[in-house]
């Protein structure tokens, strides 16, 4: 039997209906677009984060994971309120719940008051920068709609999912995350329009041209729910309203010093410099993966990586030594990746180089006095589905 139907069962004395899961996701180049309806080119990973569910018809929310330590949360499924999330060892909760809310709010399905019991177990390592907020939120989406026989669209359910981290959990986050995790196909990455959600799955074999992808987890771990991440998503929306632009995605990348001279805060300068070459970068990697040129995305990682430890200024002293290292042991490219503030790095390598780069970026955190990274490959992987 799948393992997290096994512990549903020894949790609550009954098997599930059934198991959701849905992947977290590496982003190669689109960062802090997302929410200035810029373009992002995800994918997802194969590390995934399950949800066992079945219905109830009490009004009961029960919610369990075997990843914290903490037991059964019950809630009232109709009382769920935005203003009294979980909190203290229960934050976790938060998610889930939050995607409950979300629903019932949609009237998706209507019978969800009824209750249902979650238990939850992941792979995706939390605060990592890779979306395991995502991951769960959903995963739990696929699960409560698909314990009523739904299967609303993936970009529908993604939506639903930003709604609750945004209002449910308090993170102003864009919708990439989610995107990725329920729309990604294997060995592709998504190159996603944030405005429009208009998807392009783009081939990512990096395997066929003699490549991998590392990914250093500096075990650094962020907390996007501070004020840092809506500070400058703030500056972001401020700076388009002075420039008398619906989003900074209006800016176009040849207007943009232009622009940038009618500014007079030096800060709102430097944010809007990043989101507008970064989406110049986007389009600049997708034509490299569409030309099959794969190691010619490697400087535009770099650049951007550049950008948000300059520009948008969300790096750490560990990522930035993870990607010095990484390209100094001979990677095409490497950048942060996540919203940043700690997390994890993305490196471009040769495939037969993995060992030597992984063991450069160990031993330069080990003479820096960091804790050991955590590296392991990845490749893009499958969206979110029913495993079970």
């Amino acid at each position: 039997m799948n393992r997290t139907a096994g512990e549903f069962r020894e949790l609550y004395g009954y098997s599930p209906e059934g198991v959701w899961a849905a992947p977290g996701r590496v982003n190669l180049i689109g960062e802090h677009t997302d929410y200035n309806d810029g373009f992002a080119l995800p994918f997802a990973l194969p590390q995934r984060t399950e949800v066992a569910a079945a219905r109830r018809t009490d009004g009961i929310l029960r919610l369990h994971s075997a990843d914290v330590r903490a037991g059964v949360l019950t809630l009232d499924a109709a009382g769920l309120d935005p203003a009294r999330p979980p909190r203290g060892a229960d934050a976790w909760a938060g998610y889930p719940a939050g995607v409950a809310w979300a629903l019932l709010e949609a009237g998706l399905p209507a019978d969800l008051t009824g209750g249902a019991d979650l238990h939850v177990r992941s792979e995706v390592p939390t605060g990592a920068g890779l979306s395991s907020s995502a991951a769960l939120e959903v995963a739990t989406a696929l699960a409560l709609t698909g314990i009523h026989g739904l299967t609303p669209p993936s970009p529908e359910l993604a939506a639903l999912a930003r709604r609750a981290e945004n209002a449910y959990v308090g993170v102003p986050c864009g919708v990439m995350d989610q995107m990725a995790s329920a729309c990604a196909t294997e060995g592709h990455a998504l190159r996603l329009d944030t405005r429009t959600l208009e998807q392009r799955h783009i081939p990512f074999d990096c395997a066929a041209a003699g490549l991998g992808l590392l990914v250093v987890d500096t075990r650094v771990r962020h907390a996007l729910a501070d004020g840092a991440y809506a500070e400058r998503r703030a500056t972001c929306h401020r700076a388009a309203a002075a420039l008398g632009l619906p989003a900074l995605r209006d800016l176009p990348y040849a207007g943009l010093e232009e622009a940038l001279s009618r500014l007079a805060d030096p800060v709102a300068r430097r944010r809007v410099r990043h989101v507008v070459t970064e989406n110049e970068r986007v389009l600049r990697v997708e034509e490299s993966l569409r030309a099959g040129r794969l190691r010619e995305a490697g400087p535009l990682l770099s650049a951007g990586h550049a950008s948000l430890r300059e520009d948008y200024e969300v790096s750490c002293p560990e990522l930035d030594l993870a990607v010095a290292t990484a390209e100094a042991a001979g990677a095409y490219g490497a950048r942060m990746t996540g919203g940043g503030f700690g997390g994890s790095a993305l490196t471009l390598i040769d495939a037969e180089a993995e060992a030597e780069v992984t063991r450069a970026v160990t031993d330069a955190f080990v003479r820096a006095g960091f804790r050991p990274p955590r590296v392991t490959a990845a490749a893009p992987a499958a969206g979110a589905d029913r495993i079970l």
